[in-house]
């Protein structure tokens, strides 16, 4: 006896063209079934129709009718018999973003064995991006975010990409506080540096901010030593650097399209407000914090006025401006690249190390390795053809991608 399944999952495949999922629904609904769970994509304009429904009482029929329906649309259609309904997400549930440049199958099947080793399984994959870098999202269910994220971290390691392992819940999709280093992360090297040179002493100063960017100083030390050096620099040097900065590439793009969102941006520098207030003008970014550097008669002094803004300074800015925008920590990010940024990175929801040093790429939750700062809209959902439809609607051209 030929048993009634319950279910019937309907793959069709084929080129893509107008009209396929409007003549295969139209061939579900004469024959009265529910539809459970549908997915569609189209890659390289190849369409894959995902479709579960209800098993009809003749579902020889019904599968006769799709086959027909396929043949007539130049498609094929593939008809399995299920058990039972469409079974809910397992528990652990998380989103885990993929970045490479290139992104190479031997990277992703690594990266999906020790998924599968977890326990854990691939629900849905979708493409983020495939230019200048290509972010895959995954959406992973049946093991803790928190586990499986160092096991995927070290991977990644390994295999030269990065990876972001995030819980799948609301706070991917509403309103955030997103907090930024400035040197090196906001913006392309030192303005300490910058300064420096105007008083003739970059390579020293170079050198130490290189160690305590690594952690192997005190930072309110080191800040005040480099500081010292200078004594002298006449105060209108801070124009000529503030017009030699670059930017990040896609800083703009970063701030340009999440604002639009509701997002809320602030930049916490171990810099000088001199620079950063300016900085967070010209960006439209809302809360800026930084050292300010003393100037008496036109020179600087070779002080900082008031307390430094130094490791733990940028963790309690973080959480003064998640407080006064009426946010939870747990909806904040922190972007950072030395250790310095370390406890920032800690007290947000999510920490990214960007271009990092070794030490802040192991302590952070996620690391991005990628000179392209708007890479980090990728671990949100929001993918690169939001991105370019966004701008345009805005006016602004992008670039057109390869082919």
């Amino acid at each position: 006896m030929d048993e009634t399944p319950k279910t019937l999952l309907i793959t069709i495949t084929g080129k893509d063209r107008p009209g396929v999922t409007s003549a295969m629904f139209a061939t579900f609904a004469a024959a009265g079934v529910e539809v459970l769970d549908i997915e569609q994509i189209v890659l390289r304009r190849r369409l894959v129709l995902g479709v579960l429904v209800t098993a009809p009482r003749d579902w020889k029929k019904l599968r006769l009718a799709v086959e027909e329906t396929a043949e007539g649309l130049g498609m094929q259609a593939e008809v399995e018999r299920g058990q039972g309904d469409n079974k809910p997400r397992r528990f652990g549930r998380s989103h885990v973003t993929i970045i490479g440049a290139p992104l190479k199958a031997t990277a992703m099947s690594a990266i999906a064995g020790r998924i599968a080793d977890s326990g854990a399984n691939i629900d849905r994959i979708e493409r983020m991006a495939r230019y200048p870098v290509t972010a895959i999202d995954l959406a992973i269910s049946g093991v803790a975010p928190e586990v499986l994220r160092p096991l995927l971290a070290a991977e990644a390691a390994t295999q030269g990409v990065d990876i972001a392992v995030q819980p799948a819940n609301l706070l991917r999709r509403s309103m955030r506080l997103i907090v930024m280093d400035v040197d090196s992360t906001l913006i392309q090297g030192e303005v300490i540096e910058m300064i420096a040179a105007h008083a003739g002493c970059e390579a020293e100063v170079a050198e130490v901010t290189a160690r305590a960017m690594a952690g192997e100083l005190d930072f309110e030390e080191s800040l005040r030593s480099r500081v010292a050096l200078l004594k002298g620099v006449p105060a209108e040097a801070l124009d000529e650097v503030y017009e030699a900065i670059t930017l990040a590439p896609g800083a703009r793009t970063l701030v340009r399209i999440l604002r639009r969102l509701g997002y809320r941006f602030a930049i916490v520098s171990g810099g000088f407000s001199q620079i950063t207030d300016r900085l967070a003008a010209d960006l439209g970014i809302h809360y800026a914090r930084a050292n300010e550097l003393e100037i008496v008669d036109g020179l600087l002094t070779g002080r900082v006025v008031g307390d430094v803004v130094d490791r733990a300074g940028k963790a309690r800015a973080l959480r003064e401006f998640a407080a006064d925008i009426g946010v939870p920590e747990a909806a904040t990010i922190a972007i950072g690249d030395g250790a310095n940024d370390l406890d920032m990175l800690n007290a947000a929801g999510l920490g990214i190390a960007y271009n990092a040093k070794a030490v802040v790429r192991d302590a952070a939750d996620a690391s991005v390795n990628v000179p392209y700062l708007d890479t980090i809209m990728y671990l949100l959902g929001i993918t690169r053809e939001e991105i370019e439809a966004a701008d345009a609607e805005a006016g602004f051209v992008t670039p057109a991608p390869p082919i």
